[in-house]
């Protein structure tokens, strides 16, 4: 029997099996030895092999090829990784001026592991309804520098429904991976996507400009015009997992692009005589937040870097 991975929940899988019923399922006891380094080998989108049992649930017995996945290091255990989802065709990150704030470190961090992984990457920047001018003006230069570089953005209030339209436009009849930070309002956004889906949504502390959990597991969540949302917890940092220094520079489209002009072709873009990415920067052809996350990310092979909330 084969299916779809439609939710995780940390010790059972749900299944939608081809035949159209919902199995809630395990994983098979060797099926951990071999070889996965991660705190989850089965994700949600999924496509596994299953064999039921006699209590009417089933083990996983076997996954398909992934055509692709999101990855990234485990909050606890520094040498393993966990996979947010497989087989997507895009992913949306939302991400909020204020209330709470998203560092660009974020952003940058998440669009570089969708690089990797070859994921296309959506910027929904949500509660444009709560920001005063200033942050209207630094969220349209923000917005204006991932458009340049290449990202599709768009601004909405999830909560007033303001600016939907186009973005269920770009959901229909794909699978797409919603995430960001505990507290942007992916369950708002959900809820304005999916009607009847009545996902929990909670308050901002106002203590620490932070949001909470509302989502503890994996799942995907059919689409009214077709196509699925895979709703995952909120995250407060994002290490990036087996990423070589050497090819880093080819995840930021930006710095990729001038870097073929460099004296050495093993050039960092940190201190190298003839280096066409400082020149770049230099003449604000990069921009220095973008930059600024690379060099973290170059940083990263010290091992604690990934513990830290960005």
């Amino acid at each position: 029997m084969k299916g779809l991975v439609v939710k995780n929940t940390g010790s059972w899988y749900t299944v939608l099996c081809d035949g159209g019923q919902l199995i809630d399922s395990k994983i098979k006891g060797n099926f951990r030895l071999k070889g996965i380094r991660s705190t989850n080998p089965v994700a949600v989108g999924d496509r596994v092999e299953l064999v039921t049992n006699q209590e009417g649930t089933a083990f996983i017995t076997a996954i398909e090829d992934r055509r692709n996945y999101i990855i990234r290091k485990s909050q606890n255990l520094s040498k393993q990784s966990h996979i947010i989802a497989a087989n997507v065709d895009q992913a949306i990150l939302v991400v909020t001026i204020n209330r709470p704030q998203t560092s660009t470190t974020f952003i940058d961090r998440f669009l570089a592991s969708a690089e990797a992984y070859r994921v296309p990457v959506i910027l929904v920047f949500n509660k444009t309804d709560l920001l005063d001018e200033d942050e209207l003006r630094y969220q349209q230069m923000m917005m204006t520098l991932y458009d340049t570089i290449g990202y599709q953005c768009f601004a909405i209030s999830a909560k007033h429904g303001e600016g939907m339209e186009a973005l269920k436009a770009q959901l229909e009849g794909k699978i797409t991976l919603l995430s960001g930070n505990s507290g942007v309002g992916k369950s708002t956004l959900i809820n304005q996507l999916v009607p009847g889906a009545n996902l929990r949504t909670a308050e901002i502390s106002d203590a620490h400009n932070t949001g909470q959990h509302t989502t503890t597991f994996s799942e995907m969540i059919a689409l009214p015009q077709g196509g699925w949302l895979i709703d995952t917890p909120g995250i407060k940092g994002f290490g990036t997992f087996d990423m070589e220094p050497e090819e880093l520079t080819s995840y930021f489209k930006e710095i990729f692009r001038f870097s073929k002009d460099c004296r050495f072709s093993n050039c960092t873009h940190t201190h190298e005589p003839g280096c066409a990415v400082l020149k770049a920067l230099e003449d604000h052809y990069i921009a220095e937040s973008r930059y600024q996350s690379y060099l973290s990310m170059l940083e990263d092979k010290d091992g604690s870097k990934y513990r830290e909330a960005y």
